[in-house]
C-alpha cells in the first residue's frame, strides 16, 4: 500500500490542476461580466434628498427640468447674472447632488458669471441610474438646454468639471462648441486611479480604461484651464500635471497650494475666483 502513494499523487495531480483551471476561467468570466457593475458600485454615491436649498443662500434662480436623448429627466438650477455674461456649466463629482455645490454660486455671481448646476441621472431629482455613457449624455443634454432653451450662445459656455465631472466636461467639449473648458481635481482614467488604491492595485492591469481623460484631452481644441490641489488626497497631483502636459495649446495650469480634493475653491479663496473669472472671460490667464 505504501508503494502506491506516489502513484496516487501522479494520478490525482492532473485533476487538481483541472479544477484550478476551471476556477480561474470562472473568475475571469465573472470579472468581465460583472466588472462594470462592480466599478459603478465603487464610483457613484448619489444622494436623492437635498441638504441645502438656494433660498438658504438667498440666491435668485430658475428650477429646470430637461430630457436626455435616451429619455431620462434631469433636474438643475440656473442662476443668471448679466445678460451677456459667460455661463458656468458645472459638472459635479461622484457623490451627493447639486445642493452640495451651492457655495460655489455666490462667488461666481459676484464675478458676473452665470451658473448652471445640473444633477446626473440618479442624483437629486434626476431619473435613471448613473453610468459612464449616461453621464456623457447628461452633459450633452445640459449643453443643449442652455443653447436651445435659454438661448445661450455656445461661445459663452464655460464647462467646469470637478473630479469625475471633468470627464463629462471633456466629453462635451469634444462634441459641442464651447467658449472654454475648466477641469478641476481630474484623474487620467479609472484604470490608473485603480493603481493608486490598495484594494484594486493588483487587478488594475485587467481593468478597462474608463473615463479616459488622458486619451481625450489632446483632442480638445477649446482653451483649457487645469486646476489641481497640491495636497489632493484622492487624485494624485501628478495626474493633473499629466493632463496638462497632454493637452494642446491654448492651455493653462493653476496649482492650488495646500488644497485637497474637495476644498480647492475654499483654500484658493478670492484668488481662485479671480483666476477662474479671468479665464472665463478671456480664455487665458495673464502671466501664465
Amino acid at each position: 500500500m505504501a508503494g502506491n502513494k506516489p502513484l496516487r499523487k501522479v494520478l490525482f495531480m492532473p485533476i487538481h490542476w483541472a479544477y484550478l483551471v476551471v476556477l480561474v476561467l470562472i473568475l475571469v468570466t465573472f470579472f468581465f461580466l460583472f466588472y462594470p457593475r462592480v466599478e459603478s458600485f465603487f464610483i457613484y454615491f448619489p444622494q436623492s434628498h437635498f441638504d441645502f436649498s438656494p433660498e438658504e443662500f438667498r440666491l435668485q434662480y430658475k428650477e429646470v427640468f430637461f430630457n436626455t436623448e435616451d429619455g431620462k429627466r434631469l433636474h438643475g438650477w440656473f442662476f443668471p447674472a448679466e445678460k451677456h455674461s459667460p455661463v458656468i456649466l458645472h459638472f459635479h463629482g461622484n457623490a451627493g447632488n447639486i445642493s452640495h455645490r451651492l457655495d460655489l454660486v455666490q462667488p461666481f455671481l459676484r464675478k458676473e458669471l452665470s451658473v448652471f448646476l445640473v444633477d446626473y441621472r440618479g442624483f437629486g431629482k434626476s431619473s435613471g441610474r448613473p453610468s459612464e455613457t449616461g453621464l456623457y449624455q447628461d452633459g450633452l443634454a445640459a449643453w443643449s438646454y442652455l443653447v436651445e432653451t435659454e438661448r445661450i450662445a455656445p461661445e459663452r459656455i464655460v464647462l467646469h468639471g470637478h473630479s469625475i465631472g471633468a470627464a463629462v466636461a471633456i466629453e462635451v467639449a469634444l462634441q459641442k462648441k464651447v467658449g472654454s473648458l475648466v477641469i478641476e481635481s481630474a484623474f487620467t482614467s479609472t484604470k490608473e486611479m485603480a493603481k493608486t488604491m490598495t484594494l484594486f492595485a493588483l487587478l488594475s492591469p485587467m481593468f478597462p480604461s474608463h473615463y479616459n481623460n488622458l486619451e481625450k484631452i489632446p483632442r480638445v481644441s477649446a482653451p483649457k484651464l487645469i486646476v489641481h490641489g497640491q495636497r489632493d488626497e484622492i487624485v494624485p497631483f501628478a495626474m493633473g500635471l499629466r493632463l496638462f502636459e497632454a493637452a494642446l495649446d491654448p492651455k493653462f495650469f493653476y496649482p492650488v497650494k495646500d488644497a485637497g480634493h474637495n476644498d480647492v475653491f475654499i483654500v484658493g479663496g478670492e484668488k481662485y475666483f479671480e483666476v477662474f473669472a479671468e479665464f472665463a472671460r478671456e480664455g487665458k490667464i495673464a502671466g501664465r
